[in-house]
């Protein structure tokens, strides 16, 4: 299995921290968002390479970043060319890109970078390997204005994923999905095929709201809670809660 880890966006709601600098790389406490990920999916057994994949203008610094890191696995650095937020490739065009450069053949995960967790991931693989399907990461969430942003999705009581909506008026439950996923090795052919049938290409859930309709995927619920840094706010509070 391959983790591609998505790090290529412009955090404008992050100025000034993030004008020159990427969100992932960002210190919480002692390590970087990003560090904190790949300390816990690096010594799951089943990933046996890393693959993150970055904007032009942000892909140098990463580079200098994992000249002084070790990881058990091999980490790669994908410079996708763009360099301004206009001209972005958007999140599946990125995870293409990290799979038809790197000739990938394998299962993959595909993560945020920009999110911290308070339980392990190791459990998700488990997951994929339980179910022998791609997978996608589940939450409740309670709040309907929450549910209205990001992606919903209905399931079956063996978490069989029957529908999922993207930012929908009226969701069909309270089962919101986080950037997080697991796409089996047999799923590669629908993955690469996505863009021509009209998968969109902004947001990495779209790639999870296409599959559903052309394949199988099951839904694991998280175990404990995520940190979404996406402010200058929300930065100050995982500041706090994790140092």
């Amino acid at each position: 299995m391959k983790s591609i880890i998505i790090a290529a966006g412009y955090a404008t709601r992050l100025y000034p921290l993030t004008e020159n600098f990427p969100k992932p790389l960002l210190k919480v406490g002692s390590r970087s968002i990003l560090a904190r990920l790949l300390d816990d999916i690096d010594p799951i057994a089943d990933i046996d390479e890393h693959v993150i994949v970055t904007n032009h203008r942000f892909a140098p610094i990463f580079e200098k970043w994992l000249a002084d890191m070790s990881y058990s696995k091999p980490v790669t650095i994908i410079d996708d060319g763009t360099s301004t937020n206009e001209t972005r490739l958007g999140a599946v065009r990125d995870i293409l890109l990290a799979i038809e450069q790197m000739r990938i053949d394998d299962d993959i995960m595909v993560l945020a970078a920009d999110n911290i967790l308070d339980f392990s991931l190791r459990g998700f693989v488990d997951f994929f390997k339980e179910k022998d399907t791609s997978v996608i990461m589940c939450h409740h969430e309670p709040e309907l204005r929450k549910l209205q942003r990001t992606g919903v999705i209905a399931v079956d009581k063996d978490m069989k994923v029957l529908q999922m909506q993207e930012k929908p008026e009226q969701p069909v439950s309270n089962w919101a999905v986080p950037p997080f996923y697991i796409y089996s090795r047999k799923d590669l052919p629908l993955i690469l095929d996505c863009m021509a049938h009209g998968c969109g290409f902004d947001a990495p859930g779209n790639l999870a709201h296409y599959l559903t309709d052309v394949t199988t995927l099951h839904a694991w619920p998280m175990p404990g809670s995520r940190f979404d840094i996406g402010s200058l706010d929300s930065y100050k509070e995982a500041q706090e809660k994790f140092t």
